[in-house]
């Protein structure tokens, strides 16, 4: 059976000085997916655009484009969705995949024969990288003949177990062997670790952006990170297909996570952004509720 949830997701900013014209760009609205169905999503805006537009882009997520000419010391968005979400892999069982090598050598371009659609999130981004060190760590996880999912889940623990989340300890240009060093860092750091990891091993895995369960279950624990966007990956097998981790509370996801948009990596799926004419020093505050219906 399925869970439906209402999102609310709100960001706010106030601004120095007045801005007198503003370019965005919103990745807000949740993907409809095989296990994901969005009932219902609204989007407002204030102060109130003079020109909406919205497109799906090279990866197929929903982006909304707007622009402001008003002046203005605060800009507020806010988001709201009516989504259902099924068991992604209820049997799954991450011992029955293919040998990691074999997820690899697919890749590898041989003339006449394409390497399909997960060949383009095994290579470096600008979010992410490809280095020894990187490789290095994953090694423990990905032993010769071990199968592909169950190396990725090992790898996943990993993370979980050796790095603390510490929403002080980094930013968004915080590079991925710098969060390896230091081990802290947020789920988007965990999020590009774990995917710069397996590109540089030569697998592919992609960024994830979504939301959390905002208040457990009972009897279950409090996810990490409920009360923002959230960041995860998926991997892909060549016969189970997409597989989404969490690497920040160490689960591979299931009805709790709810899928907006995918890339490379932070930059394709950035929640909102764009370019200010003025504004001056700025405050963000971000403000994301989910809740389910019944």
């Amino acid at each position: 059976m399925g869970v439906r949830y209402r999102v609310e997701h709100q960001t706010r900013y106030a601004y120095g000085t007045r801005v007198s014209t503003s370019q965005h760009v919103a990745c807000l609205r949740p993907r409809e997916l095989p296990t994901q169905r969005v009932h219902a999503f609204a989007i407002s805006y204030g102060p109130e655009p003079s020109q909406i537009s919205e497109r799906l882009d090279y990866f197929g997520n929903w982006a909304e484009h707007f622009t402001i000419l008003t002046p203005h010391a605060e800009m507020c968005v806010t988001s709201r969705s009516d989504v259902e979400i099924e068991r992604r892999s209820p049997d799954l069982d991450p011992e029955q995949s293919v040998p990691w090598e074999a997820v690899r050598d697919a890749l590898v371009y041989r003339k006449g024969i394409g390497a399909g659609e997960a060949a383009q999130f095994a290579y470096a981004s600008p979010y992410t990288t490809i280095a020894p060190e990187l490789a290095a760590f994953a090694r423990d996880a990905f032993a010769p003949g071990r199968p592909f999912v169950a190396a990725a889940v090992a790898l996943m623990h990993r993370i979980f177990s050796e790095f603390t989340f510490d929403p002080s300890s980094t930013t968004i240009t915080t590079p991925v062997t710098r969060v390896l060093a230091d081990r802290h860092g947020v789920c988007q750091d965990f999020a590009h670790l774990q995917i710069s990891c397996m590109r540089s091993l030569g697998l592919p895995a992609r960024y994830v952006s979504g939301y959390l369960l905002t208040t457990p279950p009972p009897g279950k624990p409090r996810l990490v990170g409920a009360d923002a966007s959230h960041a995860w990956l998926s991997v892909h097998c060549p016969v189970l297909g997409w597989i989404d981790l969490d690497p920040t509370n160490d689960l591979i996801c299931d009805l709790r996570h709810i899928t907006v948009a995918w890339g490379r990596d932070y930059g394709d799926v950035s929640p909102l952004r764009g370019v200010i004419l003025g504004g001056a020093q700025h405050t963000l505050g971000v403000g994301v509720s989910v809740l389910p219906t019944d």
